[in-house]
């Protein structure tokens, strides 16, 4: 058995093509289905967000796995495996772990160090265990990579130095529009990140705030945690023709706004020609990208946030800034190394612990057995004189075990090498039941549950 991560993401696709492979919640769910019935996976969950889809399995067989995701996510985004696979990564046992807990950190997005994964990854958590995929290997190594990216952000300072895309498009907007505290701004969708956008821009003085969502009770609840107003689907064009400001997120599966609907709501708000930003923080894209070519209307999509992300940064940061962040960051590595060292240290050291009991119960039986022979010579031994040989012979048999017992532990735990498998070698040394492992392994804990905010019917987490 083995941990495997298949993923597509900005790092290793371009934002078209991302789109090819978006998945909402439901859709999400769906391919999760498949693929933990697939021949070779034990166990299953699938991350998608606004710039990225991975699977997380643990699977039987390394390429059997492999090969059944690789079908799986072409037959969904409907490209070849020629297409696809230059574009996939794959990550096995301990690269799977070390990148688990890098993404719950943030040091893989998007926007360095953002803390929106960790809701992301909670909820797909959640998902999988509310559908029973999960169990004793990727449950507790997922739970781990949640409480490491809640130390990241609990204990160094990588929130003072990191930005979402929310903020990126915001320092864009700045540059066509000026100061925003007075901007009509208008926010499509209801979800994850749309929350965060609109959290983003109250606490940045912009109180102009229109939330619309194809679900009116959904937009009011985000609207009143926040103060700022809702609006219903039908006023959708028309809110965003008068818009100084949009940022749409919607999730919806094809574009909820194209350039001559856009153009037409710009007339009728007297509006053509205005300076418009949009900010399209959706995958797949909420607004046609012919939006961008209207006059007065700056566009900026993920891609071209990507890029702003990767090139722009560095330029606006003086050396202490850049100081700073490097300092966080490399603080944050740190910790993520510590965690996965230790993490691979205790799943080592776990792989031994049923043979060890194992061999224990054996020892157990021998002694049962040769105090049932003395019965049989001495049926007339006092209890007293029998209880005390049973603790000598007892005790005999601890301290046999005992050095053996810790050096096979502590050599498995610091094996990193693959040099030997100790559990194995004390199999054979005392011809150990492979029936009998099974008996005495303890079974797995309870799933602890991960709790998750029900998704709502536009965006859910992005």
């Amino acid at each position: 058995m083995s941990v495997l991560v298949v993923g597509i993401s900005h790092h290793s696709a371009p934002i078209d093509l991302l789109e090819r492979v978006a998945l909402d919640n439901q859709g999400a769910d769906a391919l999760a289905r498949q693929v933990h019935s697939a021949g070779n996976v034990e166990e299953a969950m699938v991350l998608a967000t606004c710039n990225r889809l991975e699977v997380v399995v643990e699977a039987s067989t390394f390429h059997g796995a492999v090969s059944e995701i690789g079908e799986l996510l072409c037959e969904l985004s409907g490209l070849d495996h020629d297409q696809l696979s230059p574009h996939l990564y794959v990550h096995h046992d301990e690269r799977a772990v070390a990148h688990l807990f890098n993404l719950a950190c943030g040091l893989d997005s998007m926007a360095v160090g953002e803390s929106q994964i960790l809701g992301q990854l909670r909820a797909a958590l959640a998902a999988a265990q509310r559908d029973a995929r999960l169990g004793p290997a990727l449950n507790p190594l997922l739970q781990k990579a949640l409480r490491v990216g809640k130390r990241a952000h609990a204990e160094t300072s990588i929130d003072e130095v990191s930005r979402s895309l929310v903020t990126l498009g915001l320092d864009q907007a700045r540059q066509v529009l000026g100061d925003l505290t007075e901007v009509r701004t208008v926010v499509l969708g209801a979800g994850a990140m749309s929350g965060l956008a609109v959290a983003t821009l109250v606490r940045d003085g912009i109180t102009d705030v229109t939330v619309v969502n194809r679900t009116g009770a959904t937009a009011r609840r985000l609207a009143d945690r926040h103060g700022v107003r809702a609006a219903g689907w039908p006023e959708m064009a028309a809110r965003a023709g008068s818009a100084d400001l949009l940022i749409t997120t919607t999730g919806a599966v094809g574009q909820v706004l194209d350039a001559a609907a856009l153009a037409q709501a710009r007339l009728d708000a007297g509006r053509t020609g205005a300076p418009q930003v949009v900010l399209d923080l959706a995958l797949p894209r909420d607004i046609d990208p012919e939006v961008g070519h209207l006059a007065g209307v700056h566009l900026w999509g993920l891609a071209e946030l990507q890029a702003e992300a990767e090139h722009a940064r560095p330029a606006t940061q003086d050396a202490t800034q850049q100081a700073q962040e490097q300092d966080a960051l490399a603080a944050v590595r740190d910790l993520v190394t510590a965690e996965v060292a230790g993490y691979l240290t205790e799943r080592r050291a776990a792989r031994i612990a049923p043979t060890l009991a194992a061999l224990r119960s054996r020892a157990a039986k021998v002694v049962d057995a040769e105090m049932a022979r003395l019965d049989q010579r001495l049926p007339h031994l006092p209890e007293d004189e029998r209880a005390e040989v049973r603790r000598t012979v007892q005790r005999v048999v601890d301290k046999l075990l005992h050095t053996p017992s810790v050096r096979a532990r502590q050599l498995q735990s610091v094996d990193t090498g693959g040099v030997g498998d100790y559990g194995h070698a004390l199999r054979e040394l005392f011809d150990l039941d492979p029936h009998d492992i099974a008996v005495v392994s303890s079974p797995p804990p309870d799933i602890a549950v991960v709790s998750s905010a029900p998704p709502t019917d536009q965006g859910g987490a992005r």
